[in-house]
């Protein structure tokens, strides 16, 4: 099973406070020694994103589409296999040996062929359920010299898989030329001691196999006879009960299996195994590679495992908002300054949830709490997130404590932050960079529920409203658009200047919108939110009170 790796992470539309509050507090943890967490982000990087980044020389982080766990995530390192004609003892050996249950047959080119389970093969042995059943045997004359370590005489037909009857040469002399009568020879294995008389009567009968137990001398006489009889004739060293046994046990393990088993790949859901695993009656799954090659086995047992991806949210503390598959691992703690949503864990976790402006305000806290400081590069990535949510300091969410962490990262990054973030806001506004209308809206996008409803809110920062009339209508279809698409009673962008500190909210809702939202109506579907500058406090509260029934 793969190492566990904790991935500290923002929302799936990650702005610059989730990404650079990930990049952060994952550096922390590893000062404190936790080397296997790293950062990552749940969506693509938005422009004003990316400057900041590039401009303080910071690597982006790992981009995460999903964190359901998959096969390839519970699959052993190592993968015991055995080739298409080894015998059944040698399987059995491995079984124990290993301590495992299943066995994949695998060709030369380590392709999977079969699938040996121990506990059909206990039944097969053990178990017989007819009569005669413990007689009945599929072998070859080489498989069963190979098992009893025999000196061969003569092997007719060596390679031959044919389905025998195994017998012990026991009967006295005069009775077992009447014993030949009835059976057939040439189905027939016949274990026996040094008996000359018998030895001569089997293979005058034409018996298919004769084994000779405790090193019987094979003459050349003898082996002449053999062979005009198509007899396959050969001596152990084992003893009677021992010969009766391995003979047994001398089948192929290709014989032992069917041409039908389940196969999955690496990256195949483990949900979708489950599925599989409880459907059609297979107890275990071979996984292979794109070229067919063997990978590993996964059983039942693997589905309990836990997966190797653990999550630490930042910004967000909704699963609606995580990344995809976050109900599916482990989550191990939430820092975040939103309203508190629909989160639940198996386990308690540490969930940091404060009032203030970003992000990166609680996790530069942190820092200080640790009796740490940040190096430049991430002081000014803390910077950046806390100057990006509260607009340099403008917005409603900003507190004293924004304030106090403001000149603290100011000091150690040695930035100017005014002149920081003014080149922050002129270089990352969406609306001026020709996104397409879709990903504009979902660039700093998030969704919100209330008894039941879902709300979709996206945001961007302007310099301008022109800019945004003069792509109005193509926001207004698209949010129209959207809402169709999932469902929401309300897909709304908020668009705000920066400069003026107000904002329009353009809406697709509905017919009673304008009856209840509760701002000025500008235009068709659009409403002059004055004094909005934060989605977060301001608009949000407002949305779910009004929608809430």
């Amino acid at each position: 099973m793969k190492k566990t790796t904790t991935y500290v992470i923002g929302h799936r539309n990650p702005d610059t406070d989730s990404i650079c509050s990930a990049i952060a507090y994952a550096e922390l943890l590893a000062r404190q020694g936790q080397t296997d967490v790293l950062p990552a982000r749940a969506g693509n990087l938005n422009k004003q994103t990316e400057f900041v980044l590039e401009f303080l020389g910071q690597k982006s982080p790992r981009h995460l589409a999903d964190v359901y766990p998959r096969v390839g995530d519970v699959i052993s390192e190592e993968t015991v296999m055995i080739g298409l004609d080894e015998p059944l003892p040698k399987a059995l050996e491995l079984f124990h040996r290993h301590k495992i249950r299943t066995l994949p047959l695998v060709d030369e080119e380590k392709r999977p062929r079969g699938l040996l389970l121990l506990k059909e093969i206990t039944e097969r042995f053990l178990l017989p359920t007819q009569p005669g059943e413990m007689r009945r045997i599929k072998v070859s004359s080489q498989s069963v010299a190979n098992c009893l370590h025999a000196q061969i005489g003569t092997l007719y037909e060596p390679e031959a898989l044919e389905e025998l009857d195994l017998y012990v040469g026991a009967r006295d002399t005069h009775s077992f030329a009447d014993w030949l009568k009835e059976i057939d020879p040439r189905r027939s294995i016949l274990i026996t001691g040094q008996r000359p008389q018998i030895i001569t009567a089997a293979i005058d009968a034409g018996i298919r196999m004769l084994i000779l137990s405790g090193q019987s001398p094979l003459n050349p006489e003898l082996i002449r006879k053999a062979q005009a009889a198509r007899t396959s004739l050969i001596s152990s060293p084992l003893d009677t009960a021992n010969c009766c046994w391995l003979t047994r046990l001398a089948t192929p393990v290709s014989a032992l299996v069917g041409e039908s088993f389940l196969k999955v790949g690496p990256l195949e859901l483990l949900s979708d195994l489950r599925f599989k695993l409880l459907h059609q009656d297979a107890v275990a799954a071979v996984v292979v590679n794109e070229d067919d090659q063997i990978l590993g086995i996964v059983s039942k047992s693997h589905l309990l495992k836990n997966a190797p991806v653990r999550l630490i949210l930042v910004d967000h503390n909704e699963l609606s908002q995580a990344v995809a598959g976050a109900d599916k691992v482990e989550i191990d703690e939430v820092i975040d300054h939103h309203r508190l949503g629909n989160f639940q864990t198996d386990k308690p976790i540490r969930f940091i949830n404060q009032p203030v402006g970003s992000t990166c305000t609680l996790v530069a806290t942190l820092y200080r709490q640790a009796g740490l400081e940040p190096t430049a590069r991430i002081a000014g990535l803390l910077l950046a997130g806390l100057l990006s949510d509260t607009i340099i300091l403008k917005s409603p969410t900003t507190t004293d404590i924004d304030r106090e962490i403001f000149l603290w990262l100011e000091k150690l990054s040695g930035l100017d932050a005014e002149l920081f973030g003014n080149k922050i806001f002129s270089s990352g506004s969406p609306m001026a960079t020709g996104l397409g209308a879709r990903e504009l809206i979902t660039s700093d996008f998030k969704e919100y529920e209330t008894d039941g409803k879902k709300i979709g809110l996206g945001q961007v920062e302007v310099v301008t409203f022109q800019v945004f009339y003069d792509r109005k209508d193509e926001l207004e279809a698209e949010l129209i658009r959207l809402r169709e698409e999932k469902g929401y009673v309300l897909a709304a962008l908020l668009v705000t200047d920066i400069v003026e500190g107000t904002s329009l909210l353009l809406t697709a809702g509905p017919r009673e919108l304008p009856l209840i939202i509760g701002y000025p109506k500008q235009d068709s579907n659009l409403y002059l939110a004055r004094g909005v500058l934060s989605r977060k406090k301001q608009l949000v509260p407002h949305l779910l009170k009004i929608f809430k029934v």
